[in-house]
């Protein structure tokens, strides 16, 4: 195979973090599969680079000013709180509220936005990478931040048309609902389908507006082969290359499809994994290789060593038996570089399911136009404010209320500016979806004072595939029935941002004039537009303007 430029990144510290004791999820992987990486020298062929951490303003190019905000101030003492007893960021179980959760997320979004996008690159890999399910204003399925969308919207400045491949045994929905309308990013999922997490993925699921037929699902059932995989994955990635002719792949290979996953149920063996990364790198189109799931953590820390040495073209010069390194005992009793299959039944083969869901995804794909053109401009390579030399020194710390305060400005006037979508439009139905920036609707325009967040969505958990409610409150935690949340036993007060303090008065026919004591501009925005921090009403003194 020709020899391809790969950078690889890596930080030290990602394998440090932890989800908390018993969860399915281990950063330890990441440094594992450097370990082995290490071992069998593969550093020096690679690029090495410990990526820039991801700040706010990169994370909020595609999530919610007021979720990032949320993130870089959580804990564990503070979770509960914040996310109003679970209802909200950190929903259910799943994603716990971790000690250094931001920090994770900036490492992991950082490698994401690769070096392909500069030509210094054809492939780059990025492990801690691919968390696919987190959405535009919440976290999902063990996600916080979307590295892959961050990552592609950065790749869309240089490149006309972008393919997203998702060979993750849980469907890809952060991603696809990201680029749900647009025909600039094709996306294409093959996952379990049949309640599993995260439920969504039919093939009928084709994207709308211009993305309509975009969105590329091939559901599975259990058991899935190696023979079953490859007969669908080249037919169906060969046909969105024909017809999308993409100028960039994002290649997501979670592990969790692999054989015995504590969290999977497929049957996938390493070689058949590795088998994408094969097929991919043979296109000679720049792709960026991500991580994803995987929660036996010695299978997915094998397999991803073994893609790394497929990016650089040297998976049959390596030998499969390992070379020592600092996690050897964890590979015994073989200490080999393989997954190997089991003895489930594949289930796809039954009743000549796989060929009916392989034929109708072909058939799908083909009825798209040819590749649509995308004029490019020069994407600058330096802000107007570096241009003129007022760019801030990064090492110039703002003022911590001065952040605060920017990050409430910013996030009230997106509420008060924001349209729904107009009723019976055809993305009325899934304005609740994270694709749209607003949370108001149809109603709630007509009362500014008191947005309402659309109807909530069930939720699945990734872990036990259980459906549950969350209770739809909006922004300052009211239910959507207008009643007040009680947040410690004591009721939350409304808004005050943009209240002119008038009021009419119909006995006396006279503009009551309400002026507030004591508490600044500052104290408001630093209260989140409330009253007080505990919801008791302030002080106030009523004037009277004539008529």
């Amino acid at each position: 195979m020709s020899r391809r430029r790969v950078s690889y990144y890596y930080d030290p510290d990602v394998g440090g973090y932890s989800y908390g004791l018993g969860h399915p999820m281990k950063p330890l992987r990441m440094r594992i599969t450097h370990e082995l990486v290490t071992a069998y020298d593969m550093l020096p062929k690679m690029e090495v680079l410990r990526a820039p951490r991801a700040t706010p303003e990169v994370m909020s190019s595609f999530h919610t000013d007021e979720y990032v905000h949320f993130l870089a101030r959580v804990t564990p003492e503070t979770s509960e709180e914040l996310t109003y007893q679970g209802t909200r960021f950190l929903v259910g179980d799943d994603n716990p509220g971790f000690e250094g959760v931001f920090e994770f997320c900036s490492i992991s979004a950082g490698g994401s936005i690769g070096r392909i996008t500069s030509g210094a690159a054809d492939i780059a890999i990025n492990w801690a990478g691919g968390l696919h399910h987190a959405k535009k204003r919440e976290a999902s399925g063990f996600c916080y931040i979307n590295d892959i969308v961050l990552g592609i919207l950065e790749l869309l400045r240089t490149f006309p048309r972008v393919l997203y491949i998702d060979i993750d045994c849980h469907h890809g929905d952060g991603v696809e609902e990201a680029f749900y309308t647009t025909n600039r990013v094709m996306t294409c999922s093959f996952h379990k389908f049949g309640e599993y997490f995260p439920g969504t993925g039919t093939q009928e699921d084709r994207g709308r507006g211009k993305g309509r037929g975009y969105a590329v699902n091939v559901p599975l059932k259990d058991g899935l082969s190696d023979e079953s995989f490859r007969s669908l994955f080249g037919p169906v990635i060969q046909r969105c290359i024909d017809v999308f002719q993409p100028n960039a792949i994002v290649l997501q290979c979670g592990s969790d499809s692999l054989a015995g996953d504590k969290l999977g149920c497929f049957n996938v063996t390493m070689q058949g994994h590795a088998h994408c990364v094969q097929f991919v790198r043979s296109l000679n189109i720049p792709f960026i290789l991500l991580g994803g799931g995987g929660y036996t953590v010695k299978n997915a820390s094998r397999t991803w060593a073994y893609e790394t040495a497929c990016a650089l073209g040297i998976e049959k010069d390596i030998n499969l038996n390992l070379p020592w390194n600092e996690f050897f005992d964890w590979f015994g009793p073989r200490y080999r570089l393989e997954v190997a299959e089991n003895n489930m039944e594949d289930m796809n083969v039954k009743d000549r399911s796989l060929e009916r869901v392989r034929d109708l995804a072909l058939q799908q794909i083909s009825e798209l136009q040819s590749a649509p053109s995308v004029g490019l401009h020069d994407v600058p390579r330096e802000s107007v404010g570096q241009h003129l030399g007022l760019h801030r020194d990064e090492a110039e710390s703002r003022d911590e209320l001065d952040d605060r305060l920017a990050q409430h400005a910013r996030f009230v006037y997106q509420l008060q500016e924001a349209e729904a979508p107009e009723p019976g439009s055809d993305d009325s139905e899934d304005f609740d979806s994270h694709r749209y920036d607003s949370d108001d609707s149809s109603s709630s325009r007509r009362r500014r004072t008191r947005p309402q967040r659309p109807r909530g969505k069930k939720r699945m958990s990734i872990m036990s595939n259980d459906w549950y409610e969350v209770p739809p409150l909006n922004h300052f935690g009211y239910y959507e029935n207008g009643e007040e949340h009680e947040h410690d036993g004591v009721a939350a007060a409304r808004p005050r941002f943009f209240d002119s303090g008038l009021r009419w008065d119909p006995d006396a026919r006279k503009a009551v004039v309400n002026r507030e004591f004591g508490v600044s501009i500052r104290d408001l925005m630093e209260r989140g537009g409330m009253s007080n921090g505990l919801g008791d009403e302030m002080d106030v003194e009523e004037d009277v303007v004539e008529e």
